[in-house]
């Protein structure tokens, strides 16, 4: 499994998002209450993300329940739950879908392999790849990458330490 910018975006965005959860909105004086909507505009502002690229990434997340999206004025986004409680592999399906490097060991888009039985390399190798990446997104949450974003982290500069295949 590799990183796509895509998956960069969305975690420098969750992480903004991540950032403003819990924040007061301004004419309600209890925290929390209702969520604090943030504008695309807004987003776009604090992370650098183009807008139209934004938007298609927030949108991704919405249809999985990962942001929920308001429309109109006083509308915006915001994490569907709090911080901690979505989580890295979450956020990867997602945007990605499958985290396993093959649909023959896929847990959530598995495909049959005629070979899967007597496949050495498959029922070894390949399942423990996936289940070590399965396991280390789990472990980490939104609130990892908020973090990040209190900081003022960016990862754009991880934009140019992608890994790309050979041409």
């Amino acid at each position: 499994m590799r990183l796509s910018a895509t998956d960069v975006y969305a975690f420098q965005a969750l992480g903004y998002l991540g950032l403003q959860h819990g924040l007061p909105v301004a004419s309600e004086p209890q925290a929390g209450q209702p969520p604090r909507w943030i504008s695309s505009d807004e987003i776009s502002e604090a992370t650098g993300i183009h807008r139209p690229y934004l938007v298609r990434i927030l949108a991704a997340l919405t249809a999985k329940g990962v942001v929920k999206s308001k429309k109109g004025i006083g509308g915006g986004y915001a994490l569907a739950r709090k911080p901690q409680l979505i989580s890295l592999c979450e956020v990867v399906r997602a945007i990605d879908g499958p985290v396993a490097p093959l649909s023959c060991i896929s847990l959530n888009w598995h495909e049959e392999c005629v070979e899967q039985e007597r496949c050495h390399a498959r029922n070894t190798i390949y399942t423990r790849m996936r289940d070590a990446m399965l396991a280390v997104l789990q472990e980490f949450s939104v609130q990892d990458l908020v973090v990040d974003a209190k900081q003022g982290v960016s990862y754009g500069h991880c934009l140019g330490h992608l890994l790309k295949p050979n041409a």
